[in-house]
């Protein structure tokens, strides 16, 4: 039986994310994914990007499994064997050219985009890029009512989560060396946002 797990969310915006990282990431990068959940994103990117080299990684035993069979049956040089990596643990040495979290910083406590931050700035090449992607509330409101019932339902699974003020992620970042390159608005109310570190 397949490992293989399919995300409908990815299979709908793994090509506007890849769309993204391809205009803010040079043809040859290696690239650090936390939380990469089914690993489809990691897969879709390392197949358009032969020059990128794609290290997925995931604290669930799961999803790791997922991500090793989409690679099994990919056949990909420059997708890696995923990573058991908590982002409040310990990290690969690196460095990295970029970090990408898609989808955590809402489905985890504040810690964890805390942590994404410090542990980022010290593995992230000089000039290097944190992509996140996701859902966030702008000047203290929702973007849009589906955002807001989607954090409600996060609140009711575990009050540590939530959709995030995008100021206070950014301003986290910028106590780490991060600059705020850009924001693009992406399919059902997400965000990408692009921090860039500078020396």
């Amino acid at each position: 039986m397949s490992r293989r797990m399919k995300s409908p969310a990815a299979a709908r915006n793994r090509q506007p994310i890849l769309d993204v990282l391809s205009r803010i990431l040079p043809e040859r990068a290696t690239i650090l994914e936390v939380a990469s959940g089914s690993g489809e994103h990691g897969l879709h990117c390392a197949e358009a990007k032969p020059g990128w080299t794609w290290q997925p990684s995931d604290p669930n035993a799961e999803a790791r499994g997922s991500i090793s069979a989409w690679r099994e049956s990919a056949g990909l040089d420059n997708l890696r064997e995923p990573l058991p990596l908590d982002v409040t643990g310990i990290w690969p040495a690196g460095p990295f050219d970029a970090v990408v979290a898609i989808n955590l910083i809402h489905i985890s406590p504040w810690a964890v985009c805390e942590a994404l931050m410090a542990r980022s700035a010290e593995r992230l090449r000089q000039g290097g890029v944190l992509y996140l992607y996701g859902p966030y509330r702008r000047d203290g409101r929702h973007t849009a009512p589906s955002n807001e019932a989607f954090d409600a339902d996060l609140k009711a699974r575990d009050p540590r989560w939530g959709v995030r003020d995008l100021e206070q992620v950014v301003d986290e970042a910028q106590q780490h060396g991060f600059v705020l390159e850009q924001i693009v608005e992406m399919p059902a109310n997400n965000l990408s946002v692009v921090l860039r570190l500078h020396a």
